[in-house]
């Protein structure tokens, strides 16, 4: 079994070397968006184009030329367009309004060939071909010093991001590790299902854990909106450098609130013995999240993404199922009993047993429930999967056992 995490660490640079590195990453930034201008362009059929190999024949030549930028970035300039040009299309694909990329922010790809790593420090292609060498800075006990130091991690590729604010710069190293799955592992399961929200909090688990706060999360991006129109309005040099900082801010504060709210719900899956986390399938939640912001939809990915690589860091692995009336269902053993009247916003009564839950907490137990009775229809290899609750678990033919953790 495969393992992936995201290793994140300060780095310092010398000062003799910042300029150098600020204007490596704006002629990276300028050279994704020149890729990301001709995908956009479209093939001869009319078609975006969203391979890195297609748009390198097309301009990497001419790019490499006008940037003199480092073969290896350039190379990663294509593919995170192209990755991009490929978001952008799967939107299209759902019927979504979309816009011609642009890019702004301050982040550079590095592949295994622009990047050496070392104890201690790191070594990264720069501007014209120089290397620059940057030492890692670790909080006190934090676990990203095993990830960079430890042989037990593979690292890969990394991600190099700069904060304006602080004028810090952070990178964002892809790490894996290769973990057998013992045979009590593979015979028993125990899946703690999450419903997710827009509103009130983030996520709830079928274990009765409430976590994040959604409103906070929608106030401070409300918040950022309104001072951000407020500077295009002033339309001046030094508001649009407001605008940027402002704006890596804010997303370095959202990354850091699901990070929390990640490390929590992971911790609240360890904690149950659970080895599977189930969340609702997103492209088959949008009609009940059509008034959600693109934001709280990015948000929705992100919480996922950040528990599945802390996840997988415990063995544990994270899934999905269609979200069909998994709100309206009663989730109490034995009862089942949907109707679109159970649920009246944060209550849930079920018409037929007269069950009371949190409407939330409610839909998390159907989530781990519905995927539990799809591994049942379909095979499991012979594991024998238990839904986690507050006070225990019931596995698929309605048993229940008293919690021992």
């Amino acid at each position: 079994m495969e393992i992936n995490r995201t290793a994140v660490v300060k780095l310092s640079v010398p000062s003799n070397r910042r300029d150098d590195l600020k204007r490596t990453m704006n002629t990276f930034r300028d050279a994704t968006q020149r890729f990301a201008d001709r995908g956009w362009e479209g093939d001869d059929d009319g078609y975006v184009i969203t391979s890195g190999n297609h748009l390198q024949r097309l301009v990497y030549d001419d790019i490499r030329e006008d940037t003199a930028l480092h073969a290896d970035l350039c190379v990663g300039a294509a593919n995170h367009a192209a990755d991009v040009l490929t978001s952008v299309v799967e939107k299209m694909k759902d019927g979504e309004r979309v816009s011609q990329p642009v890019f702004r922010s301050n982040t550079t790809v590095y592949n295994t060939n622009a990047i050496t790593y070392f104890d201690g420090y790191c070594s990264l292609t720069a501007y014209g071909g120089s290397r620059i060498h940057a030492e890692y800075v670790y909080p006190t006990d934090s676990i990203q010093a095993e990830y960079l130091e430890s042989d037990k991690w593979t690292k890969q590729g990394a991600k190099l991001r700069y904060d304006h604010q602080t004028d810090t710069y952070y990178l964002h190293v892809s790490v894996k590790q290769e973990r057998e799955e013992t045979s009590a592992e593979a015979e028993n399961k125990t899946v703690l299902g999450v419903d997710r929200n827009v509103d009130g909090y983030l996520a709830v688990t079928s274990t009765g854990a409430f976590i994040g706060n959604a409103d906070l999360l929608n106030h401070k991006r409300r918040e950022y909106e309104r001072r951000r129109a407020r500077l295009q309005q002033q339309g001046t040099r030094s508001a649009h450098l407001t605008i940027q900082s402002i704006g890596d801010t804010f997303a370095n504060w959202s990354e850091d609130f699901l990070h929390h709210a990640s490390k929590e719900l992971v911790k609240e899956a360890v904690s149950q013995g659970c080895t599977t986390i189930v969340f609702e399938e997103l492209e088959n939640i949008r009609e009940r999240i059509s008034n959600a912001s693109k934001f709280q939809q990015w948000t929705f990915n992100e919480l996922k993404r950040q528990v599945e690589y802390k996840a997988n860091e415990e063995g544990i692995t994270v899934e999905t199922v269609h979200p069909a009336y998994t709100s309206q269902r009663c989730s109490e053993t034995g009862c089942g009993f949907t109707h679109e009247d159970n649920r009246d916003g944060d209550e849930f009564v079920c018409q037929k047993c007269g069950k009371e839950l949190h409407s939330d907490y409610n839909a998390a137990r159907n989530i781990a429930h519905k995927f539990i009775q799809n591994r049942r229809k379909s095979g499991s290899g012979g594991a024998t999967y238990h839904l986690a609750l507050k006070s225990g678990t019931v596995n698929g033919n309605g048993d229940y056992s008293p919690s021992t953790v």
